[in-house]
């Protein structure tokens, strides 16, 4: 989700949307826009790439109109500005017009870093639309996007959404969308399950993470989905060992932040996280039966066995069973 400077007024005569992720972007552009219309339905909008706006050219769109009319002016990948159109912005800075909003989109590197610093300097509204690489993050836009819509939506189906599509923002959004549009009431992770959880690698670590956290039926109901659409039973088992090594690497892990963790064991943060969530209920003895459960479905369903599926069956069961033996004292 986009972060604003604390005064975000979208008519300011300056905002400068900085990062690369294009749908953080184009929504920061949204909103000028949707609020000049607001304010005046006849407002211009010019759209602009660096090689649009050649030096003067600034100039002429910011001139005094005999209408008086409100425009907006954007300009995108400012930082591949020439360096005499950077030079006409920055004049403008100085002196901007009454009744236009200049719009900067700047990719926030060293290229172009004197525009940059130079808008900032003039008091820019600032919107930063980072490229949101870490799943936490991701997760973190997924929520907002339903508290955005109004609905409800539980943390397990946020976080299988972003499980099941990916990094890429607009279709994170896409989905948040058709599930607003198309389901009542709460959302939840069977409702996300039924719609999106058909990509292999979502699928089998679903199968995992519920069958690690001792959930034996939903573990079962999302293998025969899994295999009821073409996920390979190889996948299933490389996601079980996953889930099961990462249970018996932090149990057996001194306490840190998660960040220390992380570091050590070789796990991204965010699964720190959800690992010690899953992992209450766990003892050594329950990590070792969980092991071996996996060991023998690998061998099951790479030929040693006649049936791939029971195999996996069986495999799930007694994970979920090693899950809760510290509850069985």
């Amino acid at each position: 989700m986009a972060k604003k400077t604390a005064h975000d007024d979208p008519l300011a005569p300056l905002t400068l949307a900085v990062g690369q992720e294009e749908l953080l972007l184009d929504r920061a552009v949204r909103e000028v826009v949707a609020a000049a219309r607001a304010a005046d339905a006849d407002t211009d909008v010019r759209d602009l790439s660096p090689e649009q706006l050649q030096p003067g050219t600034l100039a002429e769109l910011t001139s005094p109109s005999l209408f008086a009319e409100r425009k907006v002016v954007v300009v995108r990948n400012a930082q591949d500005l020439s360096a005499d159109t950077v030079k006409d912005v920055k004049a403008y800075l100085g002196a901007p017009a009454e009744e236009i909003t200049l719009v900067l989109l700047h990719a926030g590197g060293a290229k172009g870093k004197t525009l940059l610093d130079a808008a900032r300097k003039a008091g820019a509204r600032e919107v930063l639309c980072p490229k949101m690489t870490k799943p936490a993050d991701r997760l973190a836009f997924v929520r907002q996007e339903f508290r955005g819509t109004g609905r409800s939506a539980t943390p397990e189906a946020c976080q299988a959404l972003v499980d099941a599509i990916g990094s890429d923002l607009r279709e994170l959004a896409s989905a948040v969308s058709q599930l607003v549009a198309d389901v009542e009431g709460t959302i939840d992770e069977a409702v996300v399950g039924r719609y999106y959880t058909g990509r292999a690698e979502a699928s089998s670590f679903t199968v995992a993470d519920r069958a690690v956290e001792g959930r034996a039926a939903e573990a079962l109901e999302a293998l025969r989905w899994s295999l009821s659409t073409g996920v390979a039973p190889v996948l299933i088992t490389s996601a079980l060992a996953q889930g099961v090594r990462a249970i018996g690497k932090l149990s057996s892990a001194r306490g840190g932040r998660p960040a220390d963790l992380a570091r050590e064991l070789g796990m991204p943060p965010w699964k720190i996280d959800r690992v010690r969530q899953q992992m209450r209920g766990w003892t050594p003895d329950g990590v070792a039966v969980a092991l071996r459960a996996v060991a023998e479905a690998d061998a099951g369903v790479k030929g040693g066995g006649d049936d791939p599926g029971y195999a996996l069956e069986k495999a799930v069961v007694a994970i979920a069973r090693a899950a809760r033996s510290r509850g069985r004292g």
